[in-house]
């Protein structure tokens, strides 16, 4: 099998949930169509991964389809993005629907993104920069209870276990929902995914559950140090609230050129003068 490891990874932005804990908010909007700061959810991810040169999008989507490639195909004219259609997503999660889009990822570099994350480019920058194969975002500096996916990594940062029923105390931090993944372990993954699926009882699981499988049969998964980094879920309503405090103000598209000098004159502000 040929990998295809000399282009840009692809995205793939699992879409396809209802989002009923942030109603009424949702009730007549997808959640990835809400706005925050200024810009929709959805147009502040797409323009993250165009600024760091990820041009070749996937979308799972299911509620609200329609609607959101509406905004796509308007906002962003000209784009490479394929539309995979979850028709089950009233009774599956993101393992499911991070399967379907076996077929066009192929044997590709991606990186996925759960469609709810509000995120700094900054972050983006360096999981694309990362030379590891197979990278987690991971957040430390977080109050982890039942509801965060946590992660357990060794002293080389190598994932452990991986689960949202891993031992708080013993976890590194948070998986934040941005991962990528490796033209090698792609198939492998869809592959485990395919078996899980087969089984009715699987038809909820967390695409996590798959990575904790591959992670068991030797599979190497790393953690990507992003605290500090400006990042927020949005599940609910109050959870919305705060991510129009972290990020208050519209995305820019900003070239990694352009974001280099910014930085440069924040750290050195004599220079900028």
């Amino acid at each position: 099998m040929k990998y295809e490891n000399n282009r840009p990874p692809m995205a793939v932005i699992l879409a396809a949930g209802i989002g009923s804990r942030l109603s009424p908010l949702t009730d007549k909007s997808a959640k990835c169509l809400l706005s925050v700061g200024g810009s929709v959810i959805l147009e502040r991810m797409i323009r993250n991964c165009l600024s760091c040169g990820v041009s070749q999008f996937v979308l799972v989507l299911g509620h609200r389809a329609d609607a959101i490639k509406q905004f796509v195909d308007k906002t962003f004219r000209g784009i490479r993005v394929t539309y995979v259609i979850n028709e089950r997503y009233r009774d599956t999660n993101t393992g499911y629907s991070l399967m379907l889009a076996s077929g066009v990822v192929g044997t590709a570099e991606f990186i996925k993104f759960d469609a709810d994350v509000v995120f700094d480019t900054k972050i983006l920058r360096a999981l694309v920069d990362s030379d590891l194969p197979n990278v987690l975002c991971v957040d430390r500096n977080i109050a982890l209870a039942d509801e965060e996916v946590k992660v357990i990594t060794d002293e080389q940062m190598c994932v452990r276990e991986i689960s949202k029923s891993v031992d708080a105390s013993r976890a590194f931090g948070e998986s934040i929902g941005i991962e990528k993944i490796s033209a090698g372990t792609g198939p492998l993954l869809f592959a485990e995914l395919k078996v899980m699926m087969e089984s009715a009882a699987h038809a909820q699981e967390y695409y996590e559950a798959a990575y904790s499988r591959l992670v068991d049969k030797g599979i190497p998964f790393h953690a990507l140090d992003i605290t500090g980094m400006k990042w927020t879920e949005i599940d609910t309503v109050e959870d919305f609230a705060a991510a129009n405090v972290m990020f208050g103000s519209p995305i820019t598209t900003v070239s990694r050129g352009q974001q280099r000098a910014l930085d440069e004159a924040s750290t050195n502000p004599q220079r900028s003068k």
